[in-house]
């Protein structure tokens, strides 16, 4: 099968399943980073823990997950750190249909650490409002933003 076709039966699975929640030790858990070689760190709401999955070979390259997207896993029995596969990728209208059962209602994002590869950026206007003080006689203490 070639990789087109391949991609489209997957993204055809993925977009008409008919999904209506985890069955048997299937579990739902939130993405919290990328762990590179397919790997994801996930938290479990109902387990309230963090821990890695795989992404099997038919979703790489097809299917694309990122924070806090949510996933449904199978635990696996073999590995220490790695603790489960992804089998399903749940899509807004799943969350939206999970949520009405009355599922999540527990998770909150402050599990979630803020992402660390991205610089913090204090922005010129930022810079003004906390200057306060404009009374002072040093000139060398006046920034020009301008340039």
């Amino acid at each position: 099968m070639s990789r087109a076709t391949k991609r489209k039966h997957v993204q055809k699975e993925m977009l008409t399943a008919d999904w209506n929640g985890p069955v048997d030790d299937q579990r739902i858990v939130r993405i919290i980073a990328g762990r590179g070689n397919n790997l994801h760190e996930v938290f479990s709401i109902e387990d309230n823990e963090t821990f890695l999955v795989s992404m099997p070979a038919k979703f790489r390259r097809n299917v694309w997950v990122k924070r806090n997207d949510y996933v449904v896993i199978e635990p696996i029995a073999e590995g220490d750190k790695v603790r489960g596969e992804i089998v399903h990728v749940l899509t807004k209208e799943d969350i939206k249909l999970m949520k009405q059962k009355g599922w999540g209602q527990e998770d909150n994002n402050s599990n979630i650490e803020p992402n660390t590869n991205r610089p913090i950026v204090t922005t010129i206007s930022d810079l003004s409002s906390t200057d306060t003080d404009t009374d002072h006689d040093d000139p060398s203490e006046d920034t020009d933003y301008s340039s």
